[in-house]
């Protein structure tokens, strides 16, 4: 019992109060008015989804895709963890993978959902087409 009390100190002292970080929103109004080149697009995603991992594997491929005219280069992906906000997981809790891409005012506009049949060029071209609109 001694040396539980003992240790209790000790590991509650390793423990960090977080910090709360500014919203989103805030950042990516921010992001996008010093690069307005810039295009970003949100995953939200949990663990052991295989139909977001096949996804987040298409979407690197896609990213790294040279000789065509759909270039995602200027492309940020942020990946969302819906288990970590009640709001996410409660919208999107039946619907992951979800993307959205996030407009200049800072707003998510979700894109249509991609089927995991299609090719990276394919993947590709709909992402280039999503924000060309």
């Amino acid at each position: 019992m001694a040396m539980s009390m003992a240790v209790l100190p000790h590991a509650a002292s390793r423990l960090v109060p977080r910090v709360r970080q500014p919203p989103f929103r805030a950042l990516c109004a921010a992001a996008a008015a010093g690069d307005a080149s810039k295009r970003m697009l949100v995953l939200y995603t949990k663990p052991g989804c295989c139909l977001c991992d096949g996804l987040k594997e298409k979407l690197h491929a896609a990213s790294m895709l040279a000789g065509t005219p759909y270039s995602l280069a200027s492309l940020e992906l942020q990946e969302r963890d819906i288990t970590t906000n009640p709001e996410w997981e409660r919208l999107y809790q039946y619907e992951i993978p979800v993307l959205a891409k996030v407009l200049p005012d800072g707003a998510e506009e979700v894109l249509p959902r991609l089927s995991p049949r299609l090719s990276v060029e394919l993947v590709q071209k709909k992402i280039y087409f999503a924000f060309d609109q």
